[in-house]
Parts: C-alpha cells; structure tokens; sequence
C-alpha cells in the first residue's frame, strides 16, 4: 500500500495538483461522505409515505430523522477517537459495511420502532466514516492550499448528498419509500471495495485507550435530552416527568464532564475546546443545520399533506439549493485562500438568515416563483459557506487530534441539528388543535418556521460577531490564540 507520505510527496511540487491515486481516495472518502447526506434528506422526503403506510404520528416520524442523527451525533467522539488510535482505514472499512448492511435491513422492516433502530444503526456506523474519512483526507494533504482544496470537495459533497437527497427521495418515493433505504446500498458497497484498494494503510496510535464509559454518559445525555423535549408537550413541561427528566440530562453532562477531567484517555480532550476557531466554527455548524433541518421537515409535511404536493414536486423545487452547493465546489477553497475562513462563514450564514425570514410569508397557496424560490435561493447560499467552516475548524490541530476535532465539529452539528429539530417538533405539537384545514396547519407549523429562522440569525450574529472585534484574515488562516477555559 501507498504511504501517506509518498501520497504528500505525489504533490510536493505543486500541492494542488494531484496523482490518480490521490484524486481516486478523495473521490471515494466524498462518495461515502455524499451518502451520508443522501440518506438524511431522503428520508426527509418520503415521512409522510411512511407515516401513512405504518401509521405513524408526527412525534414518531421525527425520531427517523432523529434516530440516524443522534446516533450520528452520540457516537461522533468516540469514533473519531477510535480512527486515530486503532488506524484509519480499519475503521473506515468495517464501519462502511456496517452502514451497507443496515440500510438493507431498512428497506425490509415493516415495523416503526424497527424502521427507527436501523436508522441508529446507519448513524452509529456514519459516526465512524464521517471523522475518520475527514482525518484520512487531513493527515494525507498538508495544511494550505492543498488541504482546503481537499476539504472544500470534500464538504461539498457532502452538503450535496443532503440537497441531492432531495431529488432521489422524489424519484425513489414515487416508486416505494422502500426504495428510499435500498438505494444508499449498492453505492456503499462499491465504494467499500474502492477504499480497500485506495486508502492507504496507516500506523494506530503508539498508546492510548478508549473511554467507553464517557461515550455511553455522552450518548444517554443527547438521547435523554431529545426524547424529554419531544414528550414534553404531551406530559406538560411542568410536569414531575419532564422536570426529572432534564434534571437526569445535567446529572448525565456533570458526569460526563467529570469523567473526561479524570480518565487517562478521555474521549473529549476538554483542552480542544480551547481552540477559538474550533468553537465558533462548531457554533455556526449548529446553527446552519439545526435551522435547515427544521425548515425541511415543516416544509415537507407541509407541502405534501396540507396542500397535496406530490414528493417529486417538492423535490424540484427544492433542488436550487442542491445545484447552488454543486456549483460551489468550483470555487470555495479560492474563496477561503483569499478571504479567509470567517468572512465567508458571516455573509452565507447572514444571507441564510434572510431567506427564512422571507419564507415566513408563505401562505395557503405559494407562488414558487415570486415567493418560495427567492427563499430558497438565499436559504441554499447558507450551506455555501459549508465547507469553510470545516476548514476553520481543522485549521491549526495537530495530527493526532484531527480526528477528535472532526469529531467535535460533527458532533456538534448532528447533536445541535436533533435538539433543534426535537424543539420545532414540541413547538408544533404544542400548537395542535385537531384542525387539519391548510390555513389552520400553516398556523400550527409557522411557529415553528420563526423557531428555525430566530436560530439562523443567533448563528449569523455568532459568526459575524468576529468582525465586532480585532478579528482578521489573517486571524483565520494562522493558528488561533486559545481560549482561558478550565478542564
């Protein structure tokens, strides 16, 4: 196998012109990373083929989006963390089987809670690929131009598997949600035998070790967390249940945190968290997931059960922000090389915020043209600025720890994007009055539309904040100062 140094040494010349080896892993590290995205947002389209087929509620359907993301989320760390200590192409390799297999079982199950534990057995396997295949690409191309070159593909693809979803949730769902889960599995297994050939081998840590304990007191937390926030407008947000339940979430945090300051080999070194550019950058990550995710899934219900869209016409004309992200590819990492990560972040992330505010004038008969399009232009302008946070948030960590910084930025935004989703979700609930009349469900969902548009613009004052200061270009490229935290 090729070493990642001969692979860097490919390109030492020019670090952005690459060997066909080189370009093959990237290729396949996108493929995997596209697939993940594709299956959120396919999922997202066919809901309401799947509650009305297995007669789920609105609460329950929440959990197929939830499910995969928490899972996501919960083991996010701990994967990242299992890359760097036991090697990166081992752990790529059997996770990506891992998720091959579960998206068949998916496509097969006919019971809800089934359909929902595939799901956060796909998420469980996504939180290995994802860091790991983020740590292969940054510990194989060298900080600069060639690593946000690398990272700017990398993270579009991504972002474009989720808006591509769109399009093939439509097309799949026309045949048979089914089909939804099945089509995710032929594409993982062929990239499973590409990365077999092309990822090379790398060395696992000298030492180290696993914290399993801090992994289950972090996922129980996030998972308690979501399921309180969902079940509180049924049980009452008063009520002895939900209060004990959110006191059980600190006490699972406390503890969390309490074992990450003491075990030798903490799952979350707390000192990362140091890192100024690493937490703006996971800040801002929540925040434009968290807020698109949720808009999604009002706008899907909707469209299709309210007003009668077929799920091909909400693909369409959704797909702008899909081809908004493919067209970004083309010139991100020129932007990030001339700008700097921070400018870019503030602008789409303030265009995001505009876009859902102008959404909030939908009405019982939208005109696409002069009311849904303009927002959902400016809506698909937020995830252009995607792949500079990702490179912010690498910028500056050492080798060993990319992994856990991947891990970190991935964590924090399938985490924050299910806590968001789980409160637009009990915000709705809340407004539920048994009225199903398109004027009455557009005034049960717009609560929650103001909820995901208040949480973009928090992030966007978040990211543009760094101007308020004595925040530069170049600030954002070098190594940033850390902050004075304790742990």
């Amino acid at each position: 196998m090729t070493s990642p140094a001969t692979l860097a040494a490919a390109s030492a010349t020019d670090p952005t012109r690459w060997t066909t080896r080189l370009w093959g892993m990237l290729i396949t590290l996108c493929i995997v990373l596209f697939l993940d995205g594709l299956d959120v947002s396919m999922i997202g389209v066919a809901l309401p083929s799947i509650g009305n087929e297995l007669d789920l509620s609105t609460s329950t359907l929440q959990w197929l989006v939830s499910g995969y993301i928490l899972g996501y989320g919960g083991l996010l760390l701990l994967g990242g963390r299992t890359a760097d200590l036991f090697g990166r192409r081992k752990v790529f390799l059997i996770a990506l089987a891992v998720f091959a297999i579960a998206s068949l079982a998916g496509g097969l199950v006919s019971s809800g809670p089934l359909l929902i534990l595939t799901r956060f057995i796909k998420g469980l396997a996504a939180a290995f690929t994802a860091p790991t295949g983020l740590s292969i690409i940054t510990t194989n191309f060298a900080e600069g131009p060639a690593r946000n070159k690398a990272l700017s593909i990398y993270t579009v693809f991504g972002a474009g598997g989720y808006s591509s979803g769109l399009l093939f949730g439509g097309l799949m769902t026309g045949v048979g949600w089914r089909w939804t889960f099945l089509l995710p599995v032929p594409i993982a297994l062929a990239a499973l035998a590409a990365a077999w050939v092309l990822v090379p081998k790398d060395k696992p840590a000298e030492e180290g070790g696993h914290d399993i304990f801090g992994a289950l007191l972090s996922t129980s937390a996030m998972l308690l967390l979501v399921y309180t926030v969902v079940t509180a407008p049924e049980a009452g947000w008063a009520s002895a249940r939900t209060i004990g339940s959110f006191i059980a979430v600190l006490v699972l945090f406390g503890a969390f945190v309490a074992v990450e300051k003491r075990v030798k080999h903490p799952l979350v070194r707390l000192g990362i968290l140091r890192k100024v550019s690493l937490v703006r950058a996971s800040l801002a990550i929540v925040a434009v997931a968290g807020s698109y995710f949720s808009w999604q899934f009002i706008v899907t219900l909707y469209m299709q059960d309210t007003l009668g869209w077929s799920p091909l016409k909400l693909s369409m004309a959704l797909l702008p922000v899909g081809l908004m992200v493919a067209l970004s590819a083309v010139f991100s990492d020129k932007l990030v090389d001339r700008f700097g990560t921070g400018p870019i972040v503030g602008v789409t992330m303030a265009v995001m915020a505009v876009g859902y505010l102008l959404f909030l004038r939908l009405d019982t008969a939208p005109s696409y043209w002069t009311m849904l399009l303009p927002a959902i232009m400016l809506i698909g302008i937020g995830w252009v600025g995607f792949p500079a946070i990702n490179i912010q948030a690498t910028n500056g960590i050492d080798d060993d720890e990319q992994g856990l910084a991947a891990g970190v930025l991935q964590t924090s935004m399938q985490v924050g994007a299910a806590i968001v989703l789980a409160v637009t979700t009990a915000i709705i609930a809340s407004g539920t009055h048994g009225e199903t009349s398109p004027t009455a469900m557009l005034d049960t969902y717009r609560p929650g539309l103001i909820f995901a548009a208040g949480i973009s613009i928090v992030g966007a004052l978040v990211a543009l904040s760094a101007f308020f200061g004595r925040r530069t270009k170049q600030a954002d490229v070098a190594p940033e100062p850390e902050l004075e935290l304790v742990g």
